[in-house]
């Protein structure tokens, strides 16, 4: 029975429409082209009784959460790799000298699973973030049906636990009864850093800790309105999607447009990643302070707050306890923080973030200004009720 908590790794069976009549569907250099748009006979939703169309808001919001799950992978993932060219950055002007990013600072990026969900991220990440192909590889059961990724330089096989030895970012986009076995598989390889990113909603976060023994994990939690805004679509590409002003917003953090939230408890976890990336390189807690106002605060938007002093610089007391940042050093880093437990419990940023409105629009603003989307005045975030961002 499908229910709200309908999760992206399972939308193959409800996107199954997207692919009635393959040799029907033209892709020309990664556009896709539906040449049954116009034939209403032979479409997906002509041969539904009329008693059971009541039903067919689930394709919009299965194509919703699809559209939901990519954007956010990929504002992480541009996070990331920002991060990481700021390291590159503070290195060559250390040493004087001007080079390319070193190979170690490129963002590596590893999918478990090619099902519909693993095909569309990988799209999306390499499209919009931009990652290159070769920093990002596929591991899944039958690497033999990822021609079109192979064609474009990703390397696709069947080896789990070579690609998180390999990866910075692990994406599970895997059905629930595959992920027991995929978490044996890898849990030995796993490295403290590595980020592993779940799409498996089925698979609570304490149970998937306890599977990979291990504490830098994310996992978005969407929750799904009776109210569902028809903006999705159920056809439309997800990175053509995403260049859309009105859906683009739908998926911002604060925003409860399109039936479907997200539990802004995983944004916490961003930023908490962010501060481990930096601690695993060795920064200094003032040195990750600065380099988050950097990225967050210091870009102003005209149409966020009255003047660029709105949002106050990030401090240490933002991230750790009172007691714990009086007996910080400057040199000293943050302590190594357990992703889990931040998204499952109040933490120091979780009171600062809900308590300043003008971080969450100034976010808003900074999340659709990094897919090229800047909002007018008119478009200003709708703040949403906490109790709809429950657990």
């Amino acid at each position: 029975m499908l229910v709200n908590g309908v999760q992206p790794s399972q939308l193959d069976v409800l996107q199954s429409h997207n692919h009635r009549i393959p040799f029907l569907r033209m892709r020309d250099a990664g556009l896709e082209m539906d040449m049954l748009e116009d034939l209403k006979s032979l479409q997906f939703e002509y041969g539904i009784q009329e008693e059971d169309r009541s039903w067919l808001y689930l394709l919009g919001r299965s194509h919703g959460l699809m559209i939901k799950a990519c954007a956010h992978a990929t504002f992480f993932c541009k996070l990331l790799r920002n991060l990481r060219e700021s390291f590159s950055k503070k290195s060559s002007q250390e040493k004087k000298i001007s080079e390319d990013i070193p190979d170690d600072d490129e963002l590596k990026v590893g999918i478990i699973g090619g099902g519909h969900l693993g095909k569309q991220l990988a799209h999306t990440l390499l499209q919009l973030v931009p990652i290159p192909a070769e920093s990002l590889r596929i591991s899944t059961r039958r690497p033999e049906a990822l021609g079109e990724f192979k064609k474009l330089g990703i390397q696709c096989f069947y080896r789990n636990s070579s690609l998180v030895q390999w990866a910075n970012v692990i994406f599970l986009c895997c059905l629930p009864s595959q992920l027991p076995n995929i978490c044996v598989e890898i849990q030995t390889s796993l490295e403290k850093a590595c980020i592993v990113y779940s799409f498996v909603a089925a698979i609570p976060i304490p149970r998937l800790k306890h599977l990979l023994n291990h504490t830098n994990i994310l996992r978005p939690q969407y929750q799904c309105v009776e109210d569902l805004d028809n903006i999705w679509g159920a056809n439309k590409e997800i990175t053509a999607a995403l260049q859309d002003p009105v859906i683009l917003q739908a998926t911002c953090p604060y925003s409860p447009a399109g039936g479907i939230i997200l539990n802004v408890k995983w944004l916490e976890g961003v930023f908490y990643a962010a501060i481990n990336t930096c601690t695993r390189k060795d920064m200094s807690h003032s040195q990750v302070l600065q380099l988050l106002n950097e990225l967050f605060v210091s870009v102003h938007f005209e149409t966020c707050g009255k003047d660029g002093a709105s949002c106050r610089k990030f401090q240490v007391q933002d991230f750790v306890s009172k007691a714990y940042a009086e007996n910080l050093s400057q040199k000293r880093p943050f302590p190594w923080f357990d992703l889990t437990a931040v998204q499952l419990k109040e933490t120091p940023f979780s009171q600062y973030l809900s308590n300043s409105t003008a971080l969450q629009d100034h976010l808003t603003h900074l999340y659709c200004d990094s897919f090229g989307i800047s909002l007018t005045k008119e478009q200003q975030p709708t703040e949403v009720s906490k109790g709809s961002l429950s657990q």
